[in-house]
């Protein structure tokens, strides 16, 4: 018996698990930030102040559905590379930075935790890194998917940093609804 898979039982491989894994990462990348308010109909998100290199908020729902399916992609690979060392720790090391970006979301916008917010992505830079690199040990166009992922969390980083600076007044406050008192005598 032949246990050496054929280039088409790979490809074949690949593809099952992109149909799967792709749309399954978007789809809870869509969810976390539905179920946090993410965006910019939140009065308390409307009120922070922005840094002068804030991307439009157009772009963000582009970027993050892009970055999901390359980092399904990445995961297809990993995947279906059946028997290769280093497999396992490397499809574990991405489920944990995955549930860490899912967080991000729910801890910024949801509860409003800046500072929280801050210490959570920066935590998830250093996973993303530890899982690159568990990916370039198992398959290296794997880790290149990463790639922008990576290059994008860090400028969110930034980003979360500079709001953070901006905004220390409204770090955690739950109860802003961003409605202004008028009296007129």
């Amino acid at each position: 018996m032949n246990m050496i898979a054929s280039a088409w039982q790979l490809r074949a491989s690949f593809i099952r698990w992109s149909l799967f894994l792709v749309p399954s990462i978007i789809l809870l990348g869509v969810l976390s930030a539905q179920f946090s308010g993410s965006g910019v109909e939140s009065a308390w998100f409307s009120a922070l102040e922005m840094p002068a290199i804030y991307p439009p908020s157009w772009l963000f729902g582009v970027a993050w559905t892009v970055l999901y399916a390359l980092m399904g992609f990445a995961l297809a690979v990993i995947a279906a590379a059946k028997g290769a060392r280093g497999r396992g720790a490397a499809v574990l090391m991405f489920v944990v930075q995955l549930v860490l970006n899912l967080a991000w979301s729910p801890m910024f916008f949801a509860l409003h935790q800046i500072t929280g917010a801050l210490a959570l992505i920066i935590v998830l830079d250093v996973a993303v890194l530890i899982t690159i690199v568990l990916f370039w040990k198992v398959r290296r166009s794997a880790a290149l998917l990463m790639l922008p992922y990576l290059a994008w969390i860090l400028f969110a980083t930034f980003l979360t940093w500079q709001i953070r600076e901006a905004n220390p007044h409204l770090d955690g406050q739950q109860d802003y609804s961003g409605a202004i008192e008028r009296y007129e005598f």
